[in-house]
């Protein structure tokens, strides 16, 4: 049973480097677990990257609108099951992996580096008690704390509250806990509804397979990974516990 992730906050602040917004954000973590004889938990050493998954089988014909009518439903059904990923979620992923392989094949972006991402940064939309409705936006919006300086990296306001609801501070939102100045500049409309929302898992899953696309074109190489991720978020913990998830999943659906 994959273990849930305790995010307590995110602290992020965004440079702009050759064209492309790269996050640093800092990660608070829930603390430890203990045994029932409270001694600490022993917890596996993270891996370094998250070799290539098996891609997903693309649907004859999408029953949806948008990226999640991309993926068959029936492989989306069996590794939902297989990986634990709800499956509204895991279709986004699939998706957004799909387009990138036909309109960026050397990306090599997977979608179980996409999950492992959507896991660690908000449990698959499901942070904080929120859950993926019909659409896939998230239902209440997941908002992280407010990048005020105070214990946290300080980012201005940038939105006039605008996308984060904060008109003093940024806040990462949504599903994949994307900074204001990074949705503007990523904004997609990955769910084909004439809407975009970055609380959506379509749009902020596409938005954000965008950005990792232009960070870096070499996923399926470990030095590519490493470099695409940690333009994401950089902190060492945060790589290992991504790649964490996706080589969870990638290793469910092979064995499956």
């Amino acid at each position: 049973m994959r273990d849930r992730l305790g995010i307590i906050g995110l602290a992020v602040a965004a440079v702009a480097v050759t064209g492309v917004l790269v996050l640093t954000i800092v990660w608070f973590l829930a603390p430890r677990g203990t045994a029932s004889g409270g001694a600490p938990v022993a917890e596996e050493p993270l891996p370094s990257w998250a070799p290539p998954a098996p891609a997903p089988v693309a649907a004859v014909t999408p029953e949806v609108p948008g990226i999640a009518g991309l993926a068959d439903a029936v492989w989306v059904a069996e590794t939902a099951q297989a990986t634990g990923i709800p499956a509204r979620a895991l279709a986004a992923y699939a998706g957004a992996a799909i387009v990138k392989a036909q309109a960026m094949p050397e990306c090599g972006l997977s979608w179980a580096t996409l999950a492992g991402i959507g896991a660690t940064e908000s449990d698959h939309g499901r942070h904080g008690g929120s859950r993926l409705d019909g659409n896939g936006t998230a239902t209440p919006g997941i908002f992280g704390v407010a990048l005020d300086g105070d214990g946290v990296a300080l980012v201005a306001d940038s939105d006039g509250g605008e996308i984060d609801g904060d008109a003093e501070a940024d806040r990462a939102v949504g599903p994949m806990q994307l900074i204001p100045q990074a949705w503007r500049n990523w904004h997609t409309d990955g769910g084909a509804d004439g809407v975009e929302d970055p609380q959506n898992i379509d749009d902020a899953v596409m938005a954000a397979a965008n950005y990792l696309c232009r960070a870096s074109t070499a996923f399926d190489t470990e030095d590519g990974w490493r470099a695409g991720i940690r333009s994401y978020n950089s902190p060492e913990v945060y790589l290992g516990t991504v790649a964490k998830y996706a080589t969870r999943y990638a290793e469910a659906v092979a064995v499956g």
